[in-house]
């Protein structure tokens, strides 16, 4: 099975300074994964977020993405569901309900954690 990570796996996987590194790393460990435009992007604003606790520059945060991706041979696919076609019934769930439906478009399963409330969906 193949996991389309969200934002927030994805911060605790590259950052070594968050708080649920080492064990979204231990998940990841021989998990096949891809990644999405939304999620891509969501990791490089949060990171370079001034008031984040990684306080990255774009420069560094794009590489580090890059590296995560080439070490971990990350798929990617498209950004390819209308978003009318999501099934978030409130906004607060808006953004984790397309990445579930996207994920099941593609034949995958969403890796998600609330923050750093992992254990990820599996």
């Amino acid at each position: 099975m193949k996991h389309l990570l969200d934002v927030n796996v994805l911060l605790a996987a590259i950052w070594a300074t968050h708080a649920d590194n080492g064990k979204t790393l231990a998940w990841l460990e021989e998990k096949s994964i891809a990644l999405c435009p939304i999620a891509e992007l969501g990791f490089l604003r949060i990171s370079t977020n001034p008031k984040s606790t990684f306080g990255a520059t774009m420069d560094k945060a794009r590489e580090a993405l890059q590296t995560f991706k080439r070490e971990r041979k990350a798929q990617r696919i498209a950004d390819d569901l209308e978003a009318l076609d999501s099934s978030s019934k409130t906004s607060s769930q808006l953004t984790d309900s397309y990445l579930a439906d996207l994920a099941e478009k593609h034949g995958f399963k969403l890796a998600a954690s609330q923050a750093s409330n992992i254990p990820l969906q599996n």
